[in-house]
């Protein structure tokens, strides 16, 4: 039995040839003709060695060359290994070194850490884009004279199509296994049954494409329907609104911080785009943010939930059911999501509706496993369900609620504060633009709650606290609260409170 995710652009090619696929600037290329040029990527992968399994490594920005190299690899059966393109020289080699990458793409702005990593690795480079060494060959000249390949590679359902390395709390990151089932599974399902979306429908395209929501949720859902994604390479609410209008988008995909960007945006400026739907996901939207976005632009937020090792979406307020604000939905098609017992480690004892616990997943989104980590795969897979790390509820209808990650709950003097509770309180602070909350060393209780506050107003450190005070039991409102101008931000646009925990410890 073959099945394989370059179908998604190949089929599509065929299905929707005059449509357009990316846009960026002033360059349209349709279907037939992106996936002619996949192919033409694929013929020069091929002449440098990769073939079925191979890996091939992606450090890519959001450019049509991010396509183009991520199906030319996969028309090969090779196997996409998307690389964040914020890492500097040493993680990029531990990337290239830990999944056994064959070659590495790389953006010309990006070959300053990414050409270091490389030789440090051993592994060489094909470059794309004008302005980077005149001694690296180029993958994007040489397939304008190649010939494309005539057949794609069939590969099994429980191949590793994609490895997506996941950044860890601690220690080195962790390769994901992706297969061409869990891939084609949540795009199918996401666009048949959870996202409101078809052929007609124009995207923005402003997630990162080598991050799991960006690609799979956004590329790959809309390749599959026959959508056109409109790039956007560098996320800036100014940039986004004015491309929202100017491209007539229908469908916005983001995470929090790109709605908080496009709200801000909206407050200097009259434009205002005709969306038909806006999905967030990659962290929990503040039910503040969720009310204003819908305010502003008149569109309706749907949230869900998931995450790099499941494929990514686990849960969705989708199609079909009422949306529940606060709620990341229901379990999509096919999945099951469950709240378990989050002291317990070494088996799966599920909780009955309404109890707060560890959520877990089982279904055809769960990965494969981490690449070269048994140890940490039996830890994440137990008892056939996936651990995700994170606290919520599931009601008796079945929508789930995220109340935080078990590892960012404070205990302060034996009880736990979730830091989210506190955020969505202190957020409806006049001032307040953003917040995260964190614990920090503490002698008498342990820890105690730290507010770091990016200011949107003025306001004293007194002023907060005593709206905490008035708004939140005794043991959770903030003791402390910490001014910042900015937070720090991962990949996928979640905040980084392990770096804030390093900071203020």
């Amino acid at each position: 039995m073959s099945l394989t995710i370059a179908s998604i652009l190949a089929e599509s090619a065929v299905r929707f040839p005059d449509n357009d696929a990316v846009v960026l600037g002033d360059l349209r290329l349709t279907y037939s003709q992106l996936w002619a040029h996949a192919k033409q990527y694929a013929a020069v992968l091929r002449e440098h060695g990769v073939g079925p399994g191979d890996k091939v490594a992606l450090l890519l920005p959001n450019t049509p060359h991010f396509p183009l190299a991520y199906f030319g690899t996969l028309a090969l059966g090779g196997v996409a290994v998307p690389v964040h393109a914020l890492l500097k020289a040493e993680e990029i080699e531990y990337v290239l070194a830990d999944s056994g990458a064959k070659v590495l793409v790389c953006a010309a702005p990006l070959l300053g850490e990414g050409a270091k990593g490389a030789e440090l690795a051993g592994v060489p480079v094909l470059a794309v884009m004008d302005g980077g060494d005149a001694t690296v060959e180029r993958i994007d000249t040489l397939a304008l004279s190649a010939t494309p390949i005539e057949a794609v590679e069939p590969r099994e359902p429980e191949d590793t199509a994609v490895i997506l390395y996941t950044s860890g709390t601690t220690g080195k990151p962790k390769g994901a296994e992706i297969t061409h089932l869990n891939v084609t599974m949540n795009v199918v399902v996401s666009a048949q049954h959870s996202f409101d979306i078809s052929e007609s429908d124009i995207v923005l395209g402003c997630l990162p494409l080598f991050h799991t929501f960006g690609q799979t949720c956004c590329m790959n859902t809309a390749f599959y329907v026959g959508a056109t994604v409109v790039l956007l390479p560098r996320f800036d609410g100014t940039a986004a609104l004015q491309l929202l209008v100017d491209e007539k988008c229908t469908v916005f995909m983001g995470v929090p911080t790109m709605y908080i960007g496009l709200i801000e945006a909206a407050k200097t400026s009259e434009l205002r785009p005709q969306l038909k739907v806006a999905l967030s996901g990659g962290a929990a939207l503040p039910l503040t943010v969720l009310e204003r976005f819908a305010e502003v632009f008149g569109t309706n937020v749907f949230e869900g939930y998931g995450l790099t090792e499941t494929s990514p979406v686990a849960t969705f307020n989708q199609k079909g059911f009422p949306p529940k604000a606060g709620t990341v939905g229901k379990a999509i098609w096919g999945v099951e999501v469950e709240i378990a017992k989050a002291e317990v480690d070494e088996s799966i004892e599920l909780l009955p509706s309404g109890e707060l616990g560890e959520i877990v997943v089982r279904g055809h989104n769960v990965f494969k496993g981490y690449l070269n980590k048994p140890e940490a795969t039996a830890a994440a897979i137990v008892d056939g369900w996936f651990r995700t790390g994170d606290l919520g509820t599931k009601d008796a209808e079945g929508y789930v609620t995220i109340v935080d990650r078990k590892k960012d709950m404070v205990i302060r003097g034996g009880y736990n504060v979730y830091p989210r509770d506190v955020e969505e309180v202190l957020l409806r602070h006049p001032a307040v633009g953003q917040v995260a909350v964190i614990g920090v060393p503490d002698e008498q209780y342990g820890e105690e709650v730290c507010a770091v506050v990016v200011l949107d107003g003025s306001a004293t450190e007194a002023e907060i606290i005593a709206f905490g005070k008035e708004h939140l039991a005794a043991y959770k409102y903030p003791r402390r609260v910490v001014f910042a101008d900015a937070l720090p931000l991962g990949p996928s646009g979640k905040v980084l409170k392990r770096e804030l925990v390093a900071q203020y410890h």
